[in-house]
């Protein structure tokens, strides 16, 4: 027999559905390039995939081998991370970037920089009534972090945008996802002496800092020449995603202002957000290593003039694009009717438009593809 009193107590309940904390995300965007992708594979000559900057190229020896050798590990990782892999990552700074002053209460090992970022408003206590500001044109998960925690965003390149609103954390991208525009020394400066007149929290994303090609050398905000001297305030973020081929691996880490960092660790402890042992290890070698840094460098390079020689002369122009890994395309026309075009060649790039709405005439175009695939495309878009 039905339990009458108790079906109409379950209906006047009010429907959870608000509380879906997915609700609260903007839509993934790759979703929307299904059917472009589809048009794309059905090329009589495969995918041209340059749509993702995810590495095809080997994981260099050195940490494969030291990936192996660390293969035995029973115990549980700590969250604060290995003391030495803590050391290779200042080291690395230090002899690759000119930082200076970093500790060991410094550096906190990572498994992968895309949860980072994702997590790092939330965990930094920032919520309901804060904002966090980020580039215009940017990475969709710096809004991802902010809506996660509940807190206002603001996209945008000026700092008198916020008007009288201090944001609690603004975002740095240097080398700049999609655009690959880099900073110049004044405007991080600048940025810097902002963030700490009004105390708010200056996280720069530096993934793509090795990934530089024309123009000055992009600079860490932990950099003595851009902070005085100075880490307070500052955290920067890097992944060996890119650099060293490990995308698969998930190895990064967070560096900086030592007592941001302990927050940071002191929350990440309690969630046991730990990197495991044999990708500490693996990452100890490959910041250890340049050789293979060299090596990838000049595989991109390559990759880089072919494809920009082959869009340009295909009636493209190319904007910024003097770091990372992609060219910032347009022909002055929105980006998804560029897409549509290109994926009947059977090439497959990202719109624009993922990356904010200032982004709507220009597609990014990814030089991580194999070499055959590059070529690939530069025969049909040379057609």
């Amino acid at each position: 027999m039905t339990d009458l009193p108790l079906v109409e107590e379950v209906a006047r309940r009010p429907s959870r559905d608000h509380r879906k904390v997915s609700h609260r995300l903007p839509d993934f965007p790759w979703d929307k390039l299904t059917t472009y992708a589809a048009t794309a594979r059905a090329h009589p000559g495969g995918v041209c995939d340059l749509s993702v900057g995810t590495p095809v190229d080997p994981t260099p020896a050195v940490v494969q081998d030291a990936l192996r050798a660390a293969a035995d590990a029973p115990g549980y990782p700590t969250t604060i991370g290995l003391e030495a892999t803590r050391q290779a990552a200042i080291d690395w700074l230090g002899r690759r970037h000119g930082v200076a002053g970093l500790g060991l209460d410094g550096v906190l090992p990572v498994t992968g920089s895309k949860e980072l970022i994702a997590s790092m408003a939330l965990h930094l206590g920032i919520g309901p009534g804060d904002l966090v500001g980020y580039p215009a044109l940017a990475y969709p998960t710096y809004e991802v972090g902010a809506a996660l925690a509940g807190a206002d965003s603001l996209a945008t390149d000026s700092l008198t945008a916020f008007g009288p609103r201090t944001p609690r954390l603004l975002w740095l991208n240097s080398p700049a996802n999609p655009t690959g525009r880099v900073l110049p020394l004044d405007h991080l400066r600048k940025v810097v002496d902002w963030c700490r007149e009004r105390g708010t929290i200056l996280v720069s994303d530096e993934c793509y800092i090795e990934c530089a090609w024309e123009g000055d050398a992009p600079l860490s905000i932990l950099d003595p020449e851009v902070n005085g001297g100075s880490l307070d305030g500052l955290l920067a973020v890097h992944s060996l995603s890119k650099r060293s081929n490990l995308a698969g691996y998930r190895c990064a880490f967070l560096a900086g202002d030592p007592a941001l960092v302990g927050e940071l660790l002191a929350v990440r402890k309690n969630l046991g957000l730990q990197m495991p042992g044999p990708q500490q290890r693996a990452m100890i070698a490959a910041l250890d290593d340049d050789a293979h840094v060299e090596e990838q460098h000049a595989r991109y390079a390559a990759r880089r003039t072919l494809l920009r020689g082959a869009l340009e002369a295909a009636g493209f122009r190319i904007d910024h694009s003097e770091a990372s890994l992609y060219l910032w395309a347009t022909r002055g026309e929105d980006c998804w009717q560029t897409v549509a075009d290109l994926a009947q060649q059977g090439i497959l790039v990202a719109p624009g438009e993922f990356y904010g709405p200032t982004g709507r005439q220009h597609v990014r175009v990814a030089f991580t593809a194999t070499d055959e695939r590059v070529a690939a495309a530069v025969a049909r878009l040379s057609a």
